[in-house]
């Protein structure tokens, strides 16, 4: 066997393996052996059938680029029996074996194949460390507190019944409606007991402008149309009759700012412990927030500094990883994943892709699932190539520092996966597969070795002070308050105060405003 390599573009490597005469009969022999026993012939025993025979009853075609099931057989168990040697040879760190070319495959003379396999890329490290920048923590002042105390006021709310005034925006009420086009009802268009906060735009533009000024019990007949985007093609643009009748009418009333509001919320002597405490909170997100973006920019630093030629195979790999972790998110929130095709790239482009919401059930004519799903997979290409160049760039920076995870740490984690995930037995037995401790050996090394840049930072700058995770102060614990029945939210002051400083991103699903 003679192989011969030669450097590709994009980490890969053209390599073309060349088999004698002899190696390619035994393989030809073998597979008339196997063929033979599995073939039924009149006359003969299984096994024991001439090739001729053979090769007629196969339909095997002596004519170039005809079908001849002995050589594809032949071919089959001659590549895999030879390009594993074939890499060892060419001492190769292959990432997949794609399928050969067959060059040439003739008895008598021997074959040839040749393939462009994908290499581990070698990445060419630039400055990781010495950053232009430093660590930015906000600033918590007074007024950032009185922010969050105004937002538990908020959260805490109690709703009391209107009866001497008519509904003013904001307020909460419960509505009966028939909406018609053209004296018929329409789905979707009418509802008995519908709740709503007038001005919150939950229906279509000018419905509950049309509530204001109601009184409970009044009822109000008035036209709209229904706006030219809207999801559902049928009525999109149209006009429509709503009768409306105001069932209920309720005002959101706000607790005083005072010791009683504070121990509400938990074992607070007085507001002055509750501000403290708001205090504190903010100031340990405002570090923990600090970490995580200090970390996001040594990554892009890094990455920006380094160079590397990324693999095709790498870059498909996570774009399938990126359609699977929208697939789970949402999953998480119930939506279909053609739904979301159909909505997300069904509608009219024109419309920001912050604006288009899930329909569940809409109609979307003239939807090609498969276009849709090339279009996400092409949006997903670039994030892709980033992603995988990252994550080369901080596994070659871990090389560089010579930082490695033991069993124990992975067999904590996996601990920790046990107890996260108790209720997902599949997700426990994938973590504690070779496989699933490779992929937490390898998320861990990444984790380790980016926190030990910014460790090292922070040493250099004392001036800073700690910078903890957020998990990692064991101080900022709050003991549950007690329920609040008959508040507008009813949560602990801890997790109302670390909702007031979270973010995140959802897909949205309504049947009302569909803008």
């Amino acid at each position: 066997m003679k192989v011969t390599t030669t450097p590709a573009p994009r980490s890969t490597m053209l390599m073309e393996v060349e088999l004698p005469a002899d190696r390619l009969q035994r393989s030809i022999d073998e597979s008339v052996r196997q063929l033979a026993r599995r073939t039924r012939v009149p006359g003969f025993r299984p096994g024991k059938i001439p090739r001729p025979l053979l090769e007629r009853a196969l339909g095997v075609s002596r004519e170039p680029g005809g079908p001849n099931p002995i050589y594809d057989d032949a071919k089959e168990h001659l590549f895999e029996g030879t390009v594993v040697q074939a890499i060892q040879e060419a001492d190769a760190d292959v990432l997949s074996i794609p399928a050969p070319e067959w060059v040439s495959f003739e008895e008598g003379s021997g074959a040839r194949y040749r393939l462009t396999l994908p290499l581990r890329p070698e990445v060419r490290l630039g400055a990781y460390t010495d950053y232009p920048f430093g660590i930015e923590i906000e600033e918590i002042d007074e007024a950032k507190i009185d922010s969050v105390i105004e937002q538990l006021r908020d959260q805490n709310a109690t709703l009391v019944p209107v009866e001497d005034r008519p509904a003013h925006k904001t307020d909460y009420a419960v509505i009966s409606f028939r909406g018609t086009r053209d004296g018929h009802e329409f789905e979707g268009g009418s509802a008995e007991r519908f709740p709503l906060v007038i001005g919150a735009d939950r229906m279509i533009p000018g419905f509950e402008d049309q509530l204001v000024g109601l009184r409970e019990g009044e009822s109000k007949t008035f036209s709209l149309t229904f706006p030219d985007d809207y999801p559902d093609t049928s009525l999109a643009g149209s006009d429509a009759q709503f009768h409306v009748t105001m069932r209920e009418i309720r005002a959101k009333q706000l607790p005083d700012v005072d010791d009683d509001f504070a121990a509400s919320l938990g074992t607070y002597e007085n507001l002055a412990a509750l501000r403290e405490e708001v205090g504190r909170r903010l100031r340990a997100n405002a570090l923990d927030r600090a970490r995580h973006a200090f970390s996001d920019r040594i990554i892009e630093f890094a990455t920006d500094n380094a160079t590397v030629e990324l693999p095709e195979v790498l870059v498909d790999r996570e774009v399938e990883v990126m359609h699977d972790e929208l697939r789970a998110r949402l999953g998480e929130q119930g939506i279909g994943y053609e739904e979301y095709l159909k909505v997300r790239f069904a509608q009219s482009e024109q419309k920001p892709e912050t604006e288009r919401i899930i329909i569940p059930g809409s109609e979307n004519r003239g939807f090609d699932p498969q276009q849709a799903e090339d279009a996400l997979h092409a949006e997903y290409r670039q994030p892709a190539e980033h992603r995988v160049k990252v994550l080369l760039v901080i596994g070659a920076i871990a090389d560089a520092e010579g930082i490695e995870i033991d069993d124990a740490a992975v067999d904590g984690e996996i601990e920790r996966a046990r107890t996260r995930y108790a209720e997902n037995p599949k997700l426990i037995a994938y973590f504690e597969s070779a496989r699933g401790r490779a992929y937490v050996r390898s998320t861990l090394r990444r984790t380790r070795t980016v926190e030990t840049l910014v460790d090292r930072w922070l040493e250099a700058h004392p001036e800073v002070g700690p910078v903890p995770h957020l998990e990692d102060d064991p101080a900022l614990t709050l003991s549950a308050a007690p329920a609040n029945d008959g508040k507008v939210a009813g949560d602990d002051a801890t997790s109302q105060i670390q909702a007031s400083q979270s973010t995140g991103e959802t897909v949205t699903a309504t049947t009302q405003r569909g803008s």
